[in-house]
């Protein structure tokens, strides 16, 4: 049996932009460009970002602003942004998406599955019922049905004006 070909012309952009030194949150937090690099909203210690290779529609990341890896390694202020900016996304994700439910958690050491082991971050990713098909279950891929442009769009609303958002 021969495996299907999905096309996806819109990921063409990021295999060919050139892929910089360092770590991909701390970049992303320091350019002045969060469109681009798809952060939501910042807090003083926190941001949140969308994920560029989601799981579902909508899969994002709270991320502390300073490198960690450990959670035994954040300060209090930290922990305490970090879950606020967390409900404030799940709030988000409620008010743009509806999902039925959602996965929430840390990949801590490459073993657990972190795609990025030395810099910390919450997974929040909503879910639906029925949401599985084949496509994941058979064929070990991802079908994400809206671009992240248009998720970024539908969320960014969301943010405005909540506590954390430094775009005021």
């Amino acid at each position: 049996m021969s495996r299907p070909t999905i096309w996806a012309p819109w990921r063409i952009e990021y295999i060919r932009r050139p892929k910089g030194d360092g770590c991909i949150f701390c970049r992303a937090v320091e350019a002045d460009a969060d469109r681009d690099n798809l952060v939501l909203t910042r807090g003083e210690k926190v941001f949140v970002i969308l994920n560029r290779f989601p799981y579902t529609a909508g899969h994002m990341m709270v991320v502390p602003m300073r490198h960690v890896a450990d959670p035994e390694d954040l300060e209090l202020g930290e922990v305490t942004e970090l879950w606020a900016l967390f409900t404030r996304a799940k709030a988000a994700l409620s008010q743009a998406f509806r999902p039925h439910g959602y996965n929430v958690g840390l990949n801590l050491g490459i073993a657990a599955g972190a795609g990025v082991a030395d810099h910390l971050h919450l997974h929040v990713v909503p879910r639906w019922a029925g949401d599985t098909n084949f496509m994941p279950a058979v064929g070990e891929v991802a079908v994400i049905s809206q671009h992240l442009a248009d998720m970024y769009d539908s969320l960014t609303p969301c943010f405005c004006g909540s506590a954390g958002d430094s775009r005021e």
